[in-house]
């Protein structure tokens, strides 16, 4: 097997890159193994190349017989033939003999299969200064959010123009043989009707002559004219406000977590040595925990590990929210009116009848009994186009943690 001691000095900008760079990453043999040290032409060479071997030879094991790269590799924590204490060049052994622990950190339980080797993660309040990575565990390898704040998220409301209305002449005028219109039983009607698509210009058409007779008497003895109608057009939607910007995603707690690579070998083979002070000293640094990792959201620790409580953190979050479209319905409530007159001639100059005709009623007035009906015109006085009712404008989508990440630490 080929050694290797590698200086790294550079911040890991995820977890995984940051632990197969100090040589925690989870998975088969052939990974490998990069750790922090000096100048390897220094004494401290070798016991980075100890440190390979065993992580090595871990891998190897879990990967199973037979696996690449494996051929020669030792089992797990197996110091090399020459290094190993009680041989005859060192028949008491160092530290106190094999079961002796040469752990320059502190020695804990052992990662499950399928979990990262243990490091330190802080967390705390977002608004708390964060302590620096350790010495024992300098690589600044993870951070991420939990305890997502979830604000309303409020949308402008929405607003409708008017719509473009229009005025429609009426073409159903008629003359009846009683004073009253269509409202005496028996009544006789005469059409007086204007042209399809009439503008309201001066016209002759059905024209009713003077003195002309229906079964009542003279033809003409009073006028009709229909309401003229109101055609609506359509209300164009539009935000009553600015729209306000969605609220900041915010955090409760923030997390970091610091790897590195913790020098020798534990008394008990069930545990590892991880980054942490000597023996003597407080261990994990104040407000560090010393924690196991999975990808993505795991819900319950192992439950036959020590690393039993439970922590879920993300790398940010998938912001979604927006507003709904603003829309307008059918317009309503509008009305109109029109100045209606008619004429004995057929140019439009005698009046026999002026009046304001308006969209919400049938007009009927009395004329001089048997008079001509020889022209019409009509003109628009007023619209009153109505209204829209406002729709849209509602709270759409969320927020989403993303890249989740779970803990399982230690109990202090």
């Amino acid at each position: 097997m080929e050694r290797r001691a590698v200086r790294a000095n550079v911040l890991m900008g995820s977890l995984a890159a940051a632990l197969i760079a100090a040589g925690v990453g989870a998975g088969g043999c052939t990974q490998r193994l990069i750790v922090i040290c000096d100048d390897p032409n220094t004494p401290e060479q070798e016991l980075c190349s100890t440190v390979i071997d065993r992580y090595r030879a871990e891998r190897c094991e879990e990967a199973g017989p037979g696996a690449e790269g494996c051929e020669d590799a030792g089992a797990p924590g197996e110091p090399d033939p020459q290094e190993q204490p009680g041989t005859p060049e060192d028949p008491e052994g160092e530290e106190g003999g094999a079961d002796a622990s040469t752990c320059s950190g502190q020695c804990v339980p052992g990662r499950p299969l399928g979990w990262f080797e243990p490091l330190l993660l802080w967390f705390g309040s977002p608004g708390d200064a964060p302590p620096e990575c350790p010495p024992q565990a300098s690589v600044f390898g993870y951070e991420g959010h939990g305890d997502l704040v979830v604000e309303p998220h409020r949308c402008a409301a929405c607003a409708c123009d008017p719509p473009d209305a229009a005025c429609e002449l009426p073409e159903a005028w008629a003359a009846y043989d009683t004073r009253a219109c269509g409202a005496t039983a028996g009544a006789e009607r005469t059409s007086f009707a204007a042209p399809e698509g009439w503008d309201g210009a001066c016209t002759a058409a059905g024209a009713i002559p003077a003195g002309e007779a229906c079964g009542g008497g003279p033809c003409a003895q009073s006028l009709e004219i229909q309401a003229p109608r109101v055609v609506p057009g359509a209300c164009a939607p539009r935000r009553a406000e600015p729209p306000p910007a969605p609220p900041a995603v915010r955090w409760g707690t923030y997390a970091r977590a610091c790897v590195g690579v913790a020098i020798g070998r534990c008394a008990d083979p069930g545990e590892v040595c991880a980054p942490a002070p000597p023996a003597g000293n407080a261990a994990p640094p104040v407000g560090f925990s010393t924690c196991i990792i999975h990808h993505n959201v795991v819900e319950e620790c192992p439950s036959f590990s020590p690393y039993s409580e439970r922590h879920v953190f993300y790398q940010g979050a998938d912001d979604t929210r927006a507003c709904t479209e603003c829309s307008c319905g059918e317009p309503a409530g509008g009305a109109c009116s029109i100045l209606a007159s008619a004429y004995s001639d057929s140019r439009c100059s005698q009046v026999v009848v002026s009046a304001r005709v308006s969209s919400e009623a049938t007009f009927c007035g009395a004329v001089p009994r048997g008079v001509a009906l020889g022209s019409k015109s009509a003109s628009v006085v007023d619209i009153a186009p109505g209204t829209c009712a406002p729709g849209g404008g509602e709270p759409t989508g969320g927020i989403a943690p993303r890249e989740a990440m779970t803990f399982c630490c230690l109990p202090e």
